[in-house]
């Protein structure tokens, strides 16, 4: 809380995850609800100051649609970040997901998706669900930045936040803006893997973009987005 207040960070969005092993006789998804238990708890303990992601997965897709309407009851918006590798699934482009990511669209809610290796399966995926606003996670290096953007220009629901790796590689933000649009790039920082003040400078101090491109990638854009739920 003090390092993000410290920087000026008003709100944080995430979900909980871990890469500890499974207990014995505990399920993936006893996991997954006990993520969003966890997630419910810091909401309520850092009193709105974080606005709470939920996970749901592709195989339990009843318990995903329960766990949705749970979620939705309790005025979460945000479905992940989704991470596949981490919750022991490898694609996006599945007819579970694709089932449960309807039922969540249905209900309002956003998907945000950390970006996979297998560029085609997300391109699938996000050609299925245009009517679903999409936040992907990480623009990577270039080939990767490149691919985002094809999706960027294709898909008017994608959206990528600059957190992670590639936002260290000068002008790469600029070619995003130029690209894409600023209206088009949220303000992440991966944290805490990574240094919140790295991708807060990388905005606030590019001499690349002018002050209304900075406040569309660090509010604006959110604020938009988001809208009630972070409030």
């Amino acid at each position: 809380l003090s390092t993000m207040k410290n920087l000026g960070v008003e709100k944080i969005c995430g979900s909980v995850i871990s890469t500890a092993p499974l207990l014995d006789g505990e399920s993936r998804w006893d996991r997954i609800l006990k993520h969003n238990d966890e997630a419910l708890t810091l909401r309520d303990y850092y009193g709105g100051f974080y606005v709470p992601g939920f996970h749901v997965h592709p195989n339990y897709v009843g318990q995903s649609k329960d766990e949705i309407d749970r979620m939705y009851d309790c005025g979460v918006k945000i479905v992940g970040e989704l991470v596949p590798y981490m919750d022991g699934y490898d694609k996006y482009d599945s007819p579970q997901l694709d089932e449960i990511v309807k039922y969540a669209a249905n209900k309002g809610m956003i998907l945000s998706l950390h970006t996979t290796p297998d560029e085609d399966d997300l391109d699938s995926f996000v050609e299925k669900h245009q009517d679903v606003t999409i936040i992907a996670a990480h623009p990577g290096e270039i080939n990767s930045l490149l691919r985002h953007i094809a999706r960027l220009k294709k898909f008017s629901n994608y959206y990528l936040d600059i957190s992670g790796t590639g936002i260290m590689r000068y002008a790469m933000l600029k070619r995003l803006v130029d690209e894409v649009g600023a209206d088009r790039i949220l303000y992440g920082s991966d944290y805490p893997t990574c240094n919140p003040s790295a991708f807060l400078g990388s905005v606030l101090l590019d001499d690349l973009l002018d002050k209304n491109e900075k406040e569309m990638i660090l509010s604006k854009n959110a604020e938009r987005l988001l809208g009630n739920a972070l409030k």
